[in-house]
């Protein structure tokens, strides 16, 4: 009998009194935790389920982090949703997802109503993983999505092939080279006249997918089918997007989660669903449809469903570490750079200006009197001041350019390929801006803000990235000292003599910004 659950809530949530109501007079103890709290961890294993109560506005997106997050803190822990938005009749409101849709993004079940989930908790408990609360189909008895493992007739060249293949596929950095090197290395244990890999997203419709093409590749008659020393090679050279629209088995091979083979005539095409964390991420179609072709045999069909495992989790895992990346460069309050990015950015955009003699501008700028701000209306106001100081720049620069709050009232904006007269013009554009707008601190409020601004251009103030941003800086303090709410150009100077040239255009050995150890 399940003696406690755990029950997840996030910022726009709060738990329900007749969930948390229904249970205790059921003798279940519930336990709460946000999910936004740091250092998620499953630490008491009286806990036998995850509970989640879905609102009327939650979104697929919002409702796919919730599963793959409670997956990562509390692996193997079964998570079960309630709904907590029924009409007085008890009807559902209309566009919300339904229970087939939840289970697809990895609810192992779904309770309509806080009254049904102590029923639900106890099947939960005596059957996991069996009849309606099972969250998958069998694929035809292979392994299951969470482990891989090859069919005993896979030997010899191919069982290597196969896991040289399932090794690579950790090397991937996004969701586009996890489908290069899959089919790379697909299009050698199973040979095909086209491969295409699909990626599966679900709309707020509730039984509506849609596929978006990722890459594909088609085999050419002199194409090695080979797993030799050079295969690697090929894993972004013949690979491109599908320029062709997905089959009908392809779409339905993600609705029923089922690898599907379908033969019309000539044409035999199979669809294996990509699956990782109980979401199907991708579908991977194969076509033979040249003459005499014959269609897929068993055996392939069972090493495609295999092989489905590795590529799916390389799929979902690459978007991970992208997403990771992003968010270790973007500020969490402005949702702009920080200043990591700016390390990257401006490294890069220093070479290339040196590269082809162009020039880096940078312009540093420092909010006058914001402390003001802070100490009259509070911090709150204050960060919501900054979030609108963003939605000022932004429309005033390129999408080539950068933009970074550099680190509490401060920001900086890069412009690539940008001269003295034109970043001049920017700060201007920028600085009347500001002092135009009035901010309203998320109070309605009518706020003036000016800034003061320091521009440096590389290579004639500065001959490194990081002295480009110091002499940026230094010139914003001279704007500060001349009034406020002005642009100053910095006085440094950097003209080398041409032999001296080369030596002083190097990178330095390290860069430092602000809530950075020295990086090299």
């Amino acid at each position: 009998m399940t003696k406690q659950v755990l029950l997840l809530t996030d910022a726009n949530t709060s738990p329900g009194f007749e969930l948390i109501e229904s249970l205790r007079s059921a003798g279940i103890a519930v336990a709460n935790k946000g999910l936004n709290e740091s250092g998620l961890e499953f630490g008491h294993s009286q806990h036998s389920a995850l509970l989640y109560e879905i609102g009327s506005e939650a979104s697929m997106e919002a409702l796919r982090s919730v599963v793959e997050r409670a997956d990562l803190a509390w692996p193997g822990v079964p998570i079960v949703a309630c709904r907590c938005y029924s009409t007085k009749s008890g009807a559902r409101i209309a566009g919300a997802p339904d229970n087939e849709t939840l289970k697809r993004l990895g609810f192992r079940a779904i309770a309509d109503s806080p009254t049904q989930l102590p029923a639900l908790l106890r099947q939960l408990e005596d059957a996991p993983g069996t009849g309606e609360l099972k969250p998958f189909p069998d694929f035809h008895n292979t392994p299951s999505s969470t482990a891989f493992s090859l069919p005993a007739a896979v030997r010899g060249q191919r069982l290597q092939g196969a896991f040289a293949l399932a090794a690579s596929l950790h090397l991937a950095k996004n969701q586009t080279e996890a489908g290069q090197i899959a089919l790379a290395g697909v299009v050698r244990l199973v040979p095909a006249d086209r491969w295409s890999i699909f990626l599966v997203t679900q709309t707020n419709s509730s039984d509506s997918i849609t596929l978006q093409p990722l890459v594909s590749r088609r085999l050419s008659s002199s194409a090695s089918l080979t797993f030799d020393d050079d295969w690697q090679h090929e894993w972004f050279e013949s690979a491109e997007a599908p320029d062709e629209p997905h089959s009908k088995v392809t779409h339905e091979a993600a609705t029923r989660i089922e690898t599907l083979i379908r033969s019309e005539g000539r044409n035999h095409v199979v669809a294996s669903p990509l699956v990782s964390a109980d979401i199907v991420s991708g579908v991977l179609e194969g076509f033979r449809d040249h003459a005499g072709a014959r269609s897929f045999s068993r055996s392939e069909i069972e090493l495609l469903v295999a092989l489905a495992i590795p590529i799916g989790s390389a799929l979902t895992n690459s978007l991970r570490i992208s997403d990771a990346e992003r968010l270790s460069h973007t500020d969490d309050l402005t949702k702009l750079h920080n200043a990591r990015y700016l390390r990257q950015f401006l490294v890069n955009e220093v070479k290339r200006a040196r590269r082809y003699h162009s020039n880096v501008a940078a312009l540093f700028l420092d909010l006058d009197d914001f402390k003001r701000v802070n100490d009259m209306h509070g911090h709150l106001v204050g960060s919501h001041a900054l979030m609108e100081i963003a939605s000022v720049i932004l429309p005033s620069v390129r999408d080539t350019d950068c933009v970074v709050r550099y680190g509490g009232d401060e920001f900086v904006v890069i412009l690539p390929e940008t001269g003295i007269d034109e970043a001049l013009q920017v700060a201007e554009r920028i600085r009347q801006k500001l002092g135009r707008h009035r901010f309203t601190g998320g109070r309605g409020l009518k706020l003036s803000l000016t800034a003061s601004f320091g521009l440096a251009v590389f290579p004639q103030h500065a001959l490194s990235p990081q002295q480009l941003v110091t002499c940026a800086d230094t010139a914003m303090y001279e704007a500060k000292a001349a009034g406020k709410n002005c642009v100053r150009i910095s006085t440094n100077t950097s003209a080398p003599d041409e032999g001296a040239n080369s030596s002083l255009l190097l990178p330095r050995p390290f860069l430092k910004f602000p809530d950075e150890k020295l990086i090299s």
